[in-house]
């Protein structure tokens, strides 16, 4: 019988051969073969943005850890021929307690087993011992423990990165090639961290689990085995290009859609772009920081876009119909009645940021009354004439009133 350390949870439940596309007679040159192919085809430097592909990359790369190494195989095989291919446990038949293999002291009958017996059958400890057994396996199977392969699984780093975008493309979107450095696979050794035809070795200390367990005050507490950090495994041979790592920094280029209605420094999330995880874990997140150049005409107050609009004092004086720029190039019209003042704002309903699944924000004019520094004759003295007109009209009674003043 393997060795509890050699035993792993996954071992009961899959056909290693099958996921390689290899029969479990063919030799070790065939099954390297296989997954050399297989690696290339569904590397995710060859698919990008495939999770299909991601996974099946990690599958695979699960299966020739075990079974593309000498010692793992055998212990594999063996698990598999005494518990059953299709992940029957002992005891339960493959499926029902009783029936199948039997188990200790007994033929073909049911059986009852204590806690004791089940305890030997796997190789476990004592209770409170941090040994794996029985409660581990059935962990495993009932989805209670984690991490492919025995291994702790680990999720990517985040990346951030930074992007300028003009005042419109903000109001818009926009959609922009990324380059990205970021922590990749190892395209030497696939992410094994071992040179090339070695393979990863079961860490000895937390046999594959990446965990140790701490008894303290009658608590129990998990920590990262100090002997492999973690991994599971521990490498004789390092991978002479990632230094056992298993990653390396590659530089991609991705196509980022940036949503309407970004403002500056706002701070986008893109789940899954970031660096990948190690040993089945998730991918981590691109986080793209977004600044955005000022316009030379148009400002923003939230979703609404601003506008300083120049109108002549005649105009807002006698009413005018005038001319307006929007954001998406357009112009509209406004009209403006007799005796507008200045700063007075006009609103051009939708015309402004229109971010998905908000209400647009719309177009805020602004009067600014235009003042000529200087005059032609006839308008110096039309304006003249305008002050004749006013007669003694003092515009300013009203604040000096309120000032107190003479």
């Amino acid at each position: 019988m393997a060795q509890q350390e050699n035993i792993r949870r996954e071992w009961l439940e899959k056909d290693y051969y099958k996921e390689l596309g290899v029969k479990k007679s063919d030799d070790a040159k065939t099954i390297k073969s296989a997954y050399r192919k297989l690696a290339r085809e569904l590397h995710p430097d060859a698919n990008p943005d495939n999770k299909k592909a991601e996974d099946r990359f990690k599958a695979v790369s699960e299966a020739y850890d075990v079974v593309g190494d000498e010692k793992q195989r055998k212990a594999y095989d063996e698990a598999r021929e005494l518990y059953g291919s299709g992940g029957g446990i002992p005891g339960f038949g493959g499926g029902g307690f009783g029936g199948g293999r039997g188990g200790r002291g007994g033929g073909g009958r049911g059986q009852s087993y204590s806690s004791a017996d089940f305890g030997d059958m796997f190789g476990g400890g004592a209770p409170g011992s941090d040994q794996g057994g029985f409660s581990d396996l059935f962990g495993g199977l009932f989805n209670r423990g984690g991490g492919g392969g025995g291994r702790q699984q680990r999720r990517g780093s985040d990346i951030e990165s930074e992007v300028t975008l003009s005042f419109r493309d903000a109001l818009h979107g926009v959609t922009l090639p990324l380059r990205l450095a970021s922590d990749g696979t190892c395209q030497v050794c696939f992410g094994t961290g071992a040179r090339p035809g070695t393979s990863p070795k079961v860490c000895p200390t937390c046999q594959g689990t990446g965990a140790h367990v701490r008894n303290q005050g009658g608590f129990a507490f998990s920590e990262p085995c100090e002997s492999c950090q973690g991994r599971g495994v521990v490498i004789e041979d390092p991978c002479p290009s990632c230094h056992g790592s298993g990653h390396t920094t590659n530089t991609r280029t991705i196509n980022s859609r940036i949503p309407a209605g970004v403002k500056d420094g706002q701070r986008i999330r893109l789940k899954g772009k970031g660096s990948p995880g190690s040993n089945g874990g998730p991918n981590g997140d691109l986080y793209i920081v977004v600044n955005v150049t000022k316009d030379q005409v148009f400002g923003r107050d939230g979703n609404n876009v601003t506008l300083s609009l120049p109108v002549a004092f005649d105009e807002a004086a006698l009413g005018a119909n005038v001319k307006v720029p929007t954001p998406d190039g357009s112009t509209v019209t406004l009209k403006l009645p007799p005796g507008t003042a200045n700063g007075k704002t006009f609103r051009v309903k939708g015309k402004g940021a229109q971010p998905s699944g908000k209400t647009p924000g719309d177009l805020l004019a602004t009067v600014a009354i235009q003042v000529p520094s200087e005059l032609t004759e006839a308008a110096q003295k039309a304006v003249e004439d305008l002050r004749a007109a006013r007669g003694e009209v003092d515009p300013r009674s009203e604040l000096m009133k309120n000032a107190g003043g003479a």
